[in-house]
């Protein structure tokens, strides 16, 4: 009886039922097409931070740059002491390394690592320390020779960070020729490459750094940088100093063409060319769950008080570009207007059904009067805009769906960029892939071109079916609550 008359009722009233139905289907398919592309723009986010952070990491923890103290040396600053380098003709032959941390970049002890890995819900997490490795090279005017301020057989320092190179050359003149170069060094735990910046990479050539290269003079390289100052696989990097055997190369498995660093070496030998011993720059966590993440930032942060604990969520707000912008369009506009739809749709589905009820006066009091409840009333009424409202979720998935399909289609392409401090990108002569020069911070912009990619999940199909049948609940609700108020007599004297 009641899918009889419930059908009978449908198709007598088509017209009620084609505009209920409709506004409920671009409703519906929009919320689907917005829920989408917000997902694919979370997505194309997480495939920037991937180059910055690594795959897998879902925080990271650091400690905010300090300011240096009186007295301290400030790093990328050469000493040369007395008979230091080789003179010959009135003029001085230099060549030294330093491996220091960014400016930057604050090192902090590396016990914080077992407090990070003893938290609940840590799935694994291990540490890196970020290091600049400058080099200088070149000749300069003996102090004797010259009367200015020299480097053999004094105190002198050589140029530090930013110093521009006297012109001319070693001529005796007072004249000087030196390179100064720079390249990032990332020292890391051989054996945790599952989370961190190598699980953000492939290997090219060679091996990766394994438990055997702990205490070691052995270098990943990363491949771009390799190319761009001449080294292979089987080659020999100076790095702080000492000379490091290069086992392999890699590169980046995202669309930026550099990975985090340009050179990778056990931590513990980082710690010592450094003078950073027991110190590091970061840790990269993976939660043992994606639901747990925030609640495993809260109880690291409380652990860490000094520390910075960011979430990729947090990370996410960094990226920049055309990417951000879609970002906050959805976030703002997209679904502001899904909203204010989904409102308009419910709307006329309420004002339809009501107005339906009034004209269906006369019935519903005959209903009535041979014996129907209000209960059985408002029941009829509701399953009739249940059903309208399931007609337009079917439609609006349709809708929904076909939008994704077109948008996977066009397959516009995002740009986007997120900053680090955990390296910085140097290659031969202060410059290199990354851009990063003589005396730069230690931090690295992740530049990408991504293609927007709108998946369709099961999630975003439930919430469809969910919102159709709220819709046609609250019609129904209403409109049968209208209903189940006439009485009999009322009703039949209202259109007698």
């Amino acid at each position: 009886m009641f899918g009889t008359y419930l059908r009978r009722e449908l198709v007598n009233r088509r017209k009620q039922t084609i505009i209920i139905s409709i506004g409920m289907a671009l409703a519906i398919g929009l919320v689907i097409l917005v829920n989408s592309i917000s997902a694919g723009v979370q997505g194309a986010q997480a495939s920037v931070l991937q180059s910055v952070y690594g795959v897998g990491t879902d925080i990271t923890i650091s400690q905010a740059a300090a300011a240096p103290t009186a007295g301290a040396n400030p790093g990328g600053q050469f000493n040369f002491g007395s008979g230091s380098g080789a003179t010959s003709g009135g003029t001085t032959t230099l060549n030294q390394s330093t491996l220091t941390a960014g400016r930057t970049q604050t090192v902090f002890a590396d016990t914080a690592l077992a407090t990070v890995q003893s938290t609940s819900g840590v799935s694994a997490a291990t540490a890196t320390l970020a290091l600049t490795n400058l080099t200088f090279n070149g000749q300069l005017p003996d102090q004797n020779a010259s009367g200015a301020s020299g480097t053999t057989g004094g105190q002198g320092a050589a140029p530090v960070a930013g110093d521009t190179p006297p012109t001319g050359g070693p001529d005796g003149a007072g004249g000087s020729a030196f390179d100064v170069n720079s390249f990032t060094v990332l020292g890391l735990d051989p054996s945790g490459s599952s989370v961190g910046p190598l699980s953000a990479v492939s290997l090219a050539t060679g091996r990766l750094l394994t438990a055997a290269d702990v205490g070691t003079d052995n270098a990943v390289l990363d491949s771009s940088y390799a190319t761009s100052a001449s080294l292979a696989t089987g080659g020999t990097i100076d790095i702080g100093g000492t000379t490091f055997t290069i086992v392999g190369t890699v590169s980046s498995t995202g669309s930026d063409s550099v990975t985090a660093s340009n050179v990778y070496i056990p931590l513990d030998v980082a710690q010592t060319l450094s003078s950073n011993a027991g110190m590091i720059s970061n840790i990269y966590v993976t939660a043992a769950s994606s639901g747990s993440v925030d609640s495993v930032a809260t109880a690291l942060q409380a652990a860490l008080p000094a520390a910075t604990v960011s979430t990729q969520a947090d990370l996410a707000s960094t990226v920049s570009g055309s990417l951000s912008t879609a970002s906050s369009l959805l976030s703002n506009l997209g679904t502001w207007l899904s909203v204010l739809v989904l409102a308009a749709a419910f709307l006329i589905a309420i004002l339809f059904t009501i107005s339906g009820v009034t004209r269906r006066t006369r019935e519903f009091g005959t209903l009535k009067a041979v014996g129907w409840s209000n209960r059985r009333i408002v029941s009829q009424v509701a399953g009739e805009s249940v059903v309208q409202g399931l007609i337009g979720g079917a439609i609006g998935i349709v809708v929904g769906l076909v939008g994704i399909l077109i948008v996977n289609i066009i397959a516009p392409t995002l740009s986007g960029s997120a900053a680090s401090t955990t390296a910085a990108s140097g290659g031969p002569g202060g410059g290199g892939p990354g851009g990063g020069g003589f005396g730069a911070a230690a931090s690295a912009v992740a530049s990408t071109t991504v293609t927007l990619q709108a998946p369709v999940t099961i999630g975003i199909i439930l919430i469809a079916v969910g919102l159709a049948v709220l819709g046609g609940l609250l019609a129904g609700a209403i409109g049968g609550w209208r209903a189940a108020r006439l009485r009999p007599a009322e009703a039949l004297r209202s259109v007698g």
